[in-house]
């Protein structure tokens, strides 16, 4: 048996806000409301208690052939490297999973308020989880310098 036979995704909700351009910038300061659905309402009990979330997405406007990209240059035309897709954020990826660390703002009924969610109105969502810096911590980071200039 193919082990991916039982990799089935399914959305717990969806995003809506006002930003329809995939390539927009300043994500930081973007409010977004993650309206969950209703048999998962259930699974947000707690999930108020943490100042913020992990959100994993799927990139729905990427195509089959993007898809099969393994090389690119991030943010086009910025004079940075060509890489492999692994190395950078961007969403053209073999299985479009977008991650993000937002703060949560707010959760009422099956609305789940966040500022910093980089993902487009009407974005499914997989997965919530709560962010625990105790879990996450890195002792020591290190990243290539383009990744600085890029993201000034």
């Amino acid at each position: 048996m193919d082990r991916t036979d039982q990799m089935k995704l399914a959305p717990i909700g969806w995003v809506n806000n006002a930003i329809a351009d995939k390539h927009h910038h300043g994500w930081q300061d973007v409010i977004s409301v993650i309206s969950v659905t209703e048999a998962c309402v259930p699974a947000l009990e707690g999930l108020a208690d943490f100042s913020h979330i992990i959100v994993l997405f799927w990139f729905h406007m990427i195509g089959a052939e993007e898809r099969k990209t393994r090389r690119e240059r991030p943010r086009r035309g910025s004079g940075n490297p060509e890489l492999g897709i692994f190395s950078w954020h961007g969403p053209r990826r073999p299985n479009p999973i977008g991650m993000s660390i937002v703060k949560l703002l707010e959760i009422r009924d099956n609305q789940v308020t966040v500022r910093g969610l980089d993902a487009i109105d009407q974005t499914p969502v997989l997965d919530l989880r709560p962010y625990v810096a105790s879990y996450y911590r890195v002792e020591r980071s290190e990243e290539p310098g383009w990744v600085t200039v890029t993201m000034a």
